[in-house]
């Protein structure tokens, strides 16, 4: 890149607003908390606990779906004005309940406390999601969304790596430097690591999570926010004359409909590559399967979310740039390419889940954020959370059908099936776009 490009670029993400730095350490703390405890739920349910693929797929799937409905209701619910609306008090609580949640999961015996602290902790998640991301578009012109998105993507991926790194760190020093077995044995996580200290890790996993909630007491409302609750309070006296099926009421109930045709064709072609998208507790298990010890599947899921980071802000910079839809599509087929390698690397080359791990990061690099703005950059203002959380929604179920086919493949067929079946559906994804989208949406524009 050209050190005058470098010097623009780094110009950008100084310039970028205060809520959107405040946001982006919010999730990173978050992001600590949460991946101490999300790379060793996979080993303590199927080792410990006794679970079945199918089951571990069902908690994660509906891991995914209470996020995507909670994000609906709480993006639609943060469009509405006055003191109904706003979207800070969302987010608190949905920064908040995770605590709860993951310590639940500390204290769990059985696998079904698992799941419901599991759970708690996606339904917090869901909670904040949309109004965040509706926040941060809220705070930066649309020249800034793709570096504004990218940039709180890098500092929730860093905080994934650190708290992934801290995770390893908790494990090295409690159970002493553990070995890798990669000759094709089956590991029995129950001996390896007592379940004592997955509960010790996921335990200060719970108490680093309140850093991220005392952050978020620093946030405040966007100036469009404000200005809607002040003039809802202004006008309280008319409101109380008019009827509960006035013009002005239909407007915030029904902000969906104000989406225009391209943002319902963008969120189509989105939930299409989600059937794709399983959880990735099952990569962390066909690692384990290939020999993987816990301490090594916890670090080359950390060399995984050190490429996210890093390439997530110049990934959301360059679709600012050249279009999102280029990025978008280089990603698909880099996830299609990756999981047929995962389904079929033998034991024999076990090394190679780091490359597959580093390249599946570069994929989430170029299409999670970048989603995001593309999302954004269809939906109008006062009705951005409500589009955010559709989004949220319909991804949510469409993975939660993904997660749960590919526990039950796993269980009956074995790793190859169900792994390929997300390759397969991203072909379908990418196909569907040459197809139809470069007609509706030209990949050469910026949105």
């Amino acid at each position: 890149m050209p050190k005058n490009q470098r010097n623009a670029d780094s110009a950008s993400v100084r310039q970028l607003p205060r809520p959107v730095w405040i946001l982006s350490w919010v999730s990173f703390f978050a992001d600590v908390s949460s991946e101490m405890v999300y790379p060793l739920l996979p080993l303590f349910m199927i080792g410990v606990l006794g679970s079945s693929k199918t089951q571990l797929g069902a908690m994660e799937g509906g891991a995914v779906f209470i996020v995507a409905i909670m994000s609906a209701v709480a993006g639609i619910r943060s469009d509405r004005k006055g003191s109904q609306g706003g979207r800070v008090k969302w987010i608190r609580w949905g920064y908040g309940l995770p605590v709860f949640g993951k310590a639940i999961i500390a204290l769990a015996t059985v696998w079904p406390l698992v799941v419901g602290g599991r759970l708690l902790d996606r339904f917090g998640k869901g909670l904040r999601g949309a109004p965040r991301d509706a926040l941060i578009a809220d705070a930066v012109s649309e020249e800034q969304r793709g570096r504004a998105f990218g940039l709180h993507r890098a500092f929730d991926t860093a905080g994934a790596i650190v708290g992934v790194l801290l995770s390893a760190f908790l494990l090295w020093w409690l159970t002493g430097t553990p070995q890798s077995n990669v000759s094709g044995e089956a590991i029995n996580a129950a001996t390896e690591t007592p379940a004592w200290i997955y509960r010790s890790i996921f335990g200060i996993g719970a108490v680093l999570g309140f850093a991220s909630l005392i952050l978020t007491f620093m946030v405040e409302e966007s100036e469009a926010r404000k200005t809607d609750a002040n003039d809802s309070s202004s006008s309280r006296d008319d409101s109380k004359s008019m009827e509960a099926g006035s013009p002005k009421t239909k407007a915030t109930t029904k902000a969906w409909a104000k989406l225009p045709v391209s943002y319902w064709y963008v969120l189509g072609v989105l939930v299409l590559f989600s059937l794709a998208n399983s959880s990735d507790t099952f990569l962390l298990l066909r690692a384990r399967d290939l020999g993987y010890s816990p301490w090594a599947v916890v670090m080359v899921y950390a060399f995984y979310n050190l490429f996210y980071s890093f390439l997530s802000y110049p990934a959301g910079a360059l679709s600012d740039r050249i279009g999102r839809w280029r990025i978008i599509i280089v990603g698909w087929v880099i996830y299609a390419c990756v999981y047929a390698g995962f389904a079929l690397l033998p034991v024999s080359a076990a090394w190679g889940m780091w490359p597959l791990m580093a390249i599946y990061g570069v994929y989430m690099a170029l299409t999670e954020g970048v989603g995001k703005a593309l999302i954004a950059d269809h939906a109008p203002s006062d009705c951005r959370g409500t589009a955010m959380g559709l989004f949220y929604g319909l991804t949510g179920l469409t993975t939660l059908i993904a997660s749960l086919s590919a526990g039950i493949l796993w269980d009956r067929f074995g790793a190859p099936a169900a792994l390929l079946l997300g390759s397969g559906f991203a072909v379908l994804a990418i196909i569907a776009l040459m197809l139809i989208g470069k007609r509706a949406l030209p990949l050469s524009q910026p949105r």
